[in-house]
């Protein structure tokens, strides 16, 4: 069933089409009366010349009355032997005038031809173009139809801007809603974790309790600085990001390896900066440039989970690259992304971050090996409500999209992806 707008525009098509259809009609009418009385325009001429004492009222009532088509008069070899209703300066100054006029009533009609002899062969060709009025009823519904278009591309791109407009005081007005329905709760929590600090409670308890309450307190932050303009500051990038892939890991499952890579390099070794990072697989070997080594890690942070690949948490085991980004925001995109792949592998895989320093721009690349996202929904996996998850509203990547490109003038995309094999997220930040 149509909608009121999906029918107005129907009605608009359709407008549109029947004048177009009915110009035509009469374009084609004008053509054919024109070419009527050009004919009747030249059996004048033909009386005249062939009945010199005839009453010349009547032929020449006729020639003077056309006033409207242009005419231009060869003989037989096209030579041009006269003209009426043709600018008599310009052709008087420029001799190629008439010779132009000419090329363009010969490819428009047909000629009119006058024969005076069979033997030998005399013959006048009448070339006619068209008035103004068959010109502008030929252009008109194409004039018509640009004004229509351009009517709605404005009306179409006010509507788009409108509806942008409401999702985002939508956006904002629940972001900073959650936010302050948190403030509540996290100010009590963390009255209650001072009182346990004052009591017998385990130190390693209320420390864990206290890492819950900061991590609420980042969460409210967040969502606090959605629809407000967040303060850019110049900041690690590399730090940022390594930050964050710590924290996820140690959430993930044993089955899940992480890597890093800056600028297509594998991190320093945090034992020895000066030489690479070790490959598990071939001992005193630099680490290979591939960002899944097909074996698991040996992690010196975490024996008990030998899957799990270390990050080193340490800033000065490669080079900083800095960028302004609002730090908060910028992680909650980060922790979205790995979150998200975390998801697509359901427990095993590799997910690989590689960071990539250009003259004017900072590109990271999140790469998993989880189920990929098929071809019909790459252009949905931004929009607000899509998920093809079984819980979620599907505001994750919408919200992260809008970070990147709205607060940091950056560019967030699906740089590849294929089903069964792995996605790979692209961040574009400016330096």
């Amino acid at each position: 069933m149509l909608n009121w707008r999906s029918f107005l525009a129907l009605v608009a098509i359709v407008i549109v089409s029947a004048t177009i259809f009915y110009s035509q009609y009469l374009a084609k009418k004008i053509a054919a009366d024109e070419r009527q009385k050009v004919e009747l325009w030249v059996a004048a001429s033909k009386s005249m010349l062939s009945n010199p004492g005839m009453d010349l009222t009547l032929p020449n009532l006729i020639r003077n009355g056309q006033q409207s088509i242009p005419i231009i008069e060869t003989n037989e070899q096209d030579s041009i032997t006269g003209y009426i209703n043709l600018d008599t300066a310009q052709a008087a100054q420029d001799k190629g005038y008439l010779y132009r006029k000419l090329k363009k009533f010969r490819a428009e009609n047909q000629p009119l031809i006058m024969k005076l002899s069979d033997t030998p062969y005399i013959a006048n060709r009448y070339y006619y173009g068209h008035t103004t009025l068959l010109d502008e009823v030929r252009y008109y519904p194409l004039v018509q139809l640009f004004i229509v278009a351009l009517f709605i591309f404005f009306t179409l791109y006010s509507i788009t801007i409108r509806n942008k407009a409401t999702q985002n005081q939508l956006w904002a007005g629940m972001a900073k809603e959650t936010a302050h329905q948190l403030g509540t709760p996290v100010s009590s929590l963390e009255g209650w974790v001072e009182m346990l600090r004052e009591s017998n409670t385990d130190p390693r308890t209320v420390q864990e309790i206290q890492k819950d309450v900061d991590r609420l307190k980042l969460v409210s932050d967040r969502f606090g600085k959605i629809g407000s303009k967040p303060q850019l500051e110049e900041k690690d990038v590399v730090g940022q990001v390594r930050s964050m892939m710590e924290y996820i890991r140690k959430r993930a499952a044993g089955k899940v390896q992480f890597n890093l890579q800056i600028s297509g390099q594998p991190l320093p070794n945090p034992s020895n900066p000066g030489q690479p990072r070790p490959n598990p697989s071939s001992p005193g070997q630099p680490f290979p440039n591939s960002s899944i080594t097909g074996q698991p890690f040996s992690n010196p942070s975490n024996p008990a989970n030998p899957n799990q690949s270390p990050i080193p948490s340490d800033p000065s085991d490669s080079p900083p690259l800095y960028a302004r980004i609002s730090g908060p925001l910028f992680d909650w995109v980060i922790e979205n992304l790995l979150k998200n792949a975390l998801d697509a592998m359901e427990g095993k895989g590799s997910i690989s971050i590689t960071i990539q320093e250009h003259d004017k721009e900072i590109l990271i690349d999140i790469a998993d090996t989880g189920k990929g996202i098929a071809a019909k929904n790459l252009q949905k996996v931004f929009k607000p409500g899509f998920t093809t998850k079984k819980r979620g509203w599907g505001l994750g990547l919408s919200l992260s999209k809008r970070v990147i490109e709205q607060y940091h003038k950056g560019q967030l995309f699906v740089r590849q992806s294929e089903v069964g094999k792995g996605t790979t997220f692209r961040i574009v930040l400016k330096k």
